[in-house]
C-alpha cells in the first residue's frame, strides 16, 4: 500500500494505472475502516478521499485490476460491518483524463 503524496505524481503516472476503485460510505468511521482493509488486502495506492456532503465520503484507490478488485471487495465487506456502505465501483483501464477530472 502506498499513499499518494503528490497529485501531480499520480497524474504523470496515470498512463501506467490499470484500474481505479471507489468505495463510498455514509460516515467517516466506516470509510476509515474500509480504507484500512483495502490497503491491507492488496497492493493499491490510496489516491484521495472525497467528502461529498451529508455524511457521504468516498475513497479512490488505484493499481492493477486484480489488486483493485480485491481491495474494493475487502473495503465493501468491512464498511458494511462497521457502518453503512453506499456503493462501490471498479473501473478497469479508465479512460484518458479520468484521474485528472477527479483530482484536479
Amino acid at each position: 500500500m502506498a499513499l499518494v503524496e503528490n497529485t501531480e505524481e499520480l497524474l504523470l503516472e496515470s498512463d501506467a494505472m490499470e484500474a481505479m476503485g471507489l468505495v463510498e460510505t455514509k460516515g467517516l468511521v466506516a470509510l476509515v475502516a474500509a480504507t484500512d482493509a483495502m490497503a491491507k488486502a492488496a497492493n493499491v495506492k490510496i489516491v484521495k478521499r472525497i467528502d461529498i456532503g451529508g455524511g457521504l465520503v468516498t475513497v479512490i484507490v488505484s493499481g492493477d485490476v486484480g489488486s483493485v478488485r480485491a481491495a474494493v471487495e475487502a473495503g465493501v465487506h468491512v464498511a458494511g460491518q462497521v457502518g453503512e456502505l453506499v456503493t462501490s465501483l471498479v473501473i478497469p483501464n479508465p479512460a484518458a483524463g479520468m484521474m485528472e477530472a477527479f483530482l484536479a
